[in-house]
């Protein structure tokens, strides 16, 4: 399923998280986040019921490259104090996914209408952090050139199973000439926190994509002929294992709408 880019909104984005969250809570940003509050640490969203909780957990640390995971909170908690203050995890994000049986059901801005005493929030870390390194070393990055939502594949790479939690990663995908790529890979080795170093490069077909126009989520961007695909773990990847593992309920972000918190990107890399 390819989703289509949603109108970014006013020209004056956010320049923190905080104003972030309280604009996407006030209903005044509802587009992507990729590019706004520069130097806060972005973050996707896994919501389950707590019988489920543990075994996700596990599966977190068995995948850490798909799935870091930055914070979770107590059941029936929507704050997450350690990424912020004034968080509230039911209306900080510009647009939500809802699933019942593994079927997505609404696409909502609000999830208060949603929310049970006994969901668990985890927040995984979002490529969005290591783009900034990227941006300040004079590295294009199309999507946002394109003013588009990153293309994100599902691939043959299997994902380490714990309990009923299996399936395929998802990687994100950004074009590069070859000195770029290879600066990048440099680049984001620095962040293991936010996925870190690219999963593959070049030779989609290696991981099982077979169209690189056509997305599974986010939007087709152009390829130029001096470039190469470069493809990073991704922190959708637990839409990809709902739709395989169709858990009673289960809440995540809609992809390229991030929880944008008070931590700053710095605090991931290693120096």
């Amino acid at each position: 399923m390819t989703v289509a880019t949603i109108s970014r909104g006013p020209s004056d984005l956010p320049r923190t998280g905080l104003d972030a969250r309280r604009a996407i809570r006030a209903g005044d940003f509802n587009g992507p986040t990729a590019g706004i509050a520069p130097g806060y640490v972005q973050g996707n969203l896994a919501i389950l019921p707590g019988a489920l909780a543990g075994e996700f957990m596990r599966f977190c640390q068995l995948n850490p490259k798909p799935c870091p995971l930055l914070a979770a909170s107590a059941p029936g908690d929507f704050r997450l104090p350690t990424l912020a203050d004034d968080l509230d995890i039911r209306t900080d994000i510009p647009r939500y996914r809802v699933f019942r049986q593994g079927e997505l059901v609404d696409e909502p801005s609000d999830v208060r209408a949603h929310w049970r005493d006994d969901l668990v929030a985890f927040v995984l870390g979002c490529s969005f952090s290591f783009e900034e390194a990227l941006t300040d070393s004079g590295i294009e990055l199309r999507h946002i050139t394109c003013n588009a939502t990153v293309p994100m594949y599902r691939t043959s790479i299997a994902t380490a199973a714990a309990g009923p939690f299996h399936g395929p990663m998802v990687v994100s995908m950004r074009p590069m000439k070859p000195a770029d790529a290879i600066r990048a890979i440099q680049i984001t080795t620095r962040f293991p926190a936010v996925h870190g170093a690219p999963v593959h490069i070049g030779k989609p077909e290696l991981i099982g994509i077979k169209d690189l126009m056509k997305p599974d989520y986010g939007d087709a961007v152009p390829i130029n002929d001096d470039e190469i695909p470069v493809f990073w773990a991704c922190g959708v990847t637990p839409q990809s294992v709902v739709a395989t593992v169709k858990p009673e309920f289960c809440i995540t972000h809609y992809p390229g709408t991030m929880l944008v918190t008070d931590r700053r990107n710095t605090e991931f890399a290693i120096m």
